[in-house]
């Protein structure tokens, strides 16, 4: 790939996003879809916070399981309905996985009175994608100056959170595109990346060029210092930090979890902060640049070796996840802690090989951990990444590396990263049904 095509990789695939992207991602779908009926109606300027919507969302069950229990930015309340409601009522399409930017009290009342009124009805959607939904809005009565009555209009994603697809106004399709599915099997034959260019992208690309990523310090810091302000979630970046004499000591590792953990606690629990995500999901942000952040704000580093470090560990995880896919039963934190394992090992002077190390170590130690949806205690599992992240470089920069007879372990990096992507993808399919069953009948 050039060094233009890898830089617009990292750009279409490092976005903030507010709140889980699962739940925006319907919030984005019912917005346009909102959206929709107002271009074809005459509305007056605040219509929809007094339209009476009625929401019909079909989603896939990886989006149901990462977004029944995840906290919705702003209400205090978790799920998909709610998530629905919002962006019927204050949603902005134009602004992707920011869609609910425009978030405030009047719309989370109206929100929630939607939701008491049982007006959004959520089901699993019958479908192959992994990650799909369709958004179909109906305003009962017209509710508009100038409309048909009853206008209704659906839209659908599929495959990348803020990838809208198919778009329909009365029953008449307006708008319908390739899935991010059909473009990857399009385009795999294009994609030629790998570890090595990587490294060596991550090492040589000019600075001015590179310089946006540290957008990810600014982000994912600032939802760290509110995690541990704030009283989020399980708490559990503050129980690290305020542990630290008795417990965890004051070492970087110690420091590199609390503010990792700190910033999922947060945007678990519904901080209205947004996270510099990676590859769809804010928490694999978190996880692939606090690590890294928090090492450079220890050992002062400057801006240009942070920005090649973050540079080399959101695009580790990228690679991985080109394997793997967006939504799987295999939990994201494994891919983004590999990420900030060679991010850190940068930091400390490593170069290629022991960054391969890395990524090897960590494969074999917890490419098991399962992902069992979005939720508070994602921030205890983030915590077990970044860990296993700083001891897997520690032993990579001493040259230790899982040799090639262990487990799903080969000489070969890239063979190794295709392992796990097989395993996550095609492997834990049953898993991921039977974890799903598990959740819906609680």
């Amino acid at each position: 790939m050039t060094r233009e095509e890898i830089i617009a990789l990292i750009k279409r695939e490092v976005k903030p996003a507010l709140g889980c992207t699962e739940p925006i991602a319907v919030a984005l779908a019912v917005a346009k879809a909102v959206e929709i009926i107002c271009e074809n109606c005459k509305c007056c300027e605040d219509w929809r916070l007094k339209a009476d919507f009625d929401l019909d969302i079909a989603v896939s069950g990886n989006i149901l399981k990462n977004g029944m229990g995840v906290g919705i930015p702003g209400t205090g309340m978790v799920g998909l309905p709610v998530a629905a409601a919002l962006g019927a009522v204050c949603g902005d399409s134009s602004r992707g996985l920011e869609v609910l930017s425009a978030l405030n009290d009047e719309a989370v009342a109206r929100a929630k009175e939607l939701v008491a009124r049982k007006k959004v009805k959520v089901s699993v959607a019958d479908t192959d994608h992994l990650l799909y939904v369709k958004a179909t809005v109906a305003v009962e009565g017209g509710g508009i100056a100038s409309a048909e009555v009853d206008p209704h209009a659906y839209a659908i994603i599929e495959d990348d959170h803020d990838r809208i697809v198919e778009t329909s106004y009365a029953d008449k399709i307006l708008m319908s595109s390739e899935s991010g599915a059909a473009v990857k099997e399009r385009t795999t034959e294009q994609y030629d990346l790998n570890v090595r260019d990587i490294v060596e992208f991550a090492q040589s690309a000019p600075y001015e060029d590179i310089a946006f990523i540290l957008d990810d310090r600014k982000y994912n810091h600032a939802l760290a210092i509110e995690g541990l302000i704030g009283e989020y979630g399980l708490q559990v970046g503050k129980a690290i930090r305020e542990n630290q004499k008795e417990v965890f000591g004051d070492d970087f590792l110690s420091f590199a979890m609390g503010l990792t953990a700190a910033a999922s606690d947060a945007r678990m629990a519904g901080c209205t902060l947004p996270a510099m995500s990676n590859s769809g999901s804010g928490n694999q942000g978190i996880t692939v640049s606090m690590p890294v952040i928090a090492y450079a704000i220890k050992y002062n580093v400057d801006d240009e070796r942070l920005a090649r470090a973050l540079i080399l560990s959101n695009l580790v995880a990228i690679h991985i996840k080109h394997y793997l896919g967006k939504l799987s039963a295999l939990c994201g934190c494994v891919v983004a802690s590999t990420g900030s394992a060679c991010g850190i090992v940068y930091l400390q002077g490593g170069g290629y090989e022991p960054i391969c190390a890395a990524i090897k170590n960590m494969a074999g130690n917890i490419t098991g951990m399962v992902c069992d949806g979005a939720k508070v205690g994602c921030a205890m599992k983030v915590a077990s990444g970044v860990s296993c992240a700083v001891q897997s470089a520690v032993l990579a920069l001493r040259g230790t590396c899982i040799p090639s007879t262990d487990g799903i372990i080969e000489d070969d990096v890239e063979k190794t990263i295709q392992n796990i992507g097989t395993i996550g993808s095609a492997g834990m399919k049953i898993t991921d049904r039977m974890i799903l069953d598990i959740m819906l009948c609680k």
